[in-house]
């Protein structure tokens, strides 16, 4: 697709956006300072600067991340490996250390450099990937990933049922300032629906890590680092840290006897 086409499906859902909120031109021009003939023009024309295109994200409520994705249609469902991908990958840590380094676009001379591997071994666990259908090994060795970028684990998979507790544990050990990372762990009361907002923003948190692992997949492999993320959320008992002990359903104190 060209550019030119890119512009026009982008504009062309941010009319679709607006549609579905029943936000007319002279509304939204009336919310960033233009009149009514100058937003027709910007959409005719398709003369957006992309500040424009944010102060409109702003009026629809959503950011230029999930315009992104509305416009190249992007499914509410996610794209999973099947069970038998899932099933060899989580059976051999070193086939799935393999593909998530195929996956991210990682060449075999930068493999062979980073990690203690000979190319016979290489090789050999790339055809094994290329056997189940995960990738493509092609003349000169070059590699080539047939799973999209939006792949995602199964949420209740083999591979996060084999290794999910250990990588979350590993992950968590570590002293995030002197790695570099960011950690913060809150907790208050909070009713259902505040929770469901919150879930909604991880959830989203979650969509915009990805995507901007994919616009970053781009860059040359030294330019990126692998980073992890943990989002959750959920029911806490405050006594795992007070020491104190709620009480039994039906179970009262009993008055202290008096001297």
């Amino acid at each position: 697709m060209s550019n030119k086409a890119r512009t026009s499906t982008l504009i062309s859902t941010l009319k679709g956006a607006l549609k579905a909120r029943d936000i007319t031109y002279n509304e939204l021009g009336a919310r960033i300072g233009l009149s009514e003939a100058s937003v027709k023009r910007l959409f005719s024309e398709e003369t957006f600067t992309l500040r424009r295109v944010e102060e409109i994200c702003n009026v629809l409520e959503i950011d230029f991340f999930e315009l992104a994705r509305l416009a190249r249609g992007a499914s509410t469902e996610i794209d999973q490996m099947t069970l038998r991908q899932e099933e060899a990958l989580a059976a051999d840590a070193r086939l799935l250390g393999m593909f998530y380094l195929a996956f991210n676009d990682q060449t075999i001379e930068a493999i062979l450099e980073t990690y203690d591997l000979n190319r016979a071994e290489c090789l050999k666990l790339l055809l094994r990937l290329d056997k189940l259908g995960l990738i493509e090994l092609g003349a000169n060795d070059a590699i080539r990933r047939k799973v999209p970028k939006s792949l995602r684990l199964r949420s209740d998979g083999p591979i996060r049922r084999v290794h999910g507790r250990a990588v979350v544990g590993d992950f968590l050990q570590a002293d995030f300032a002197s790695k570099g990372g960011y950690f913060l762990f809150e907790f208050r009361e909070l009713s259902r629906a505040s929770v469901v907002h919150l879930e909604r923003k991880l959830t989203r948190i979650a969509q915009e890590f990805h995507e901007l692992a994919e616009l970053d997949g781009y860059l040359p492999a030294d330019q990126r680092q692998t980073i992890g993320i943990a989002l959750g959320i959920r029911p806490w008992v405050i006594s795992l840290v007070t020491g104190l002990n709620k009480r039994k359903t039906g179970s009262r104190d009993k008055a202290a006897p008096s001297t």
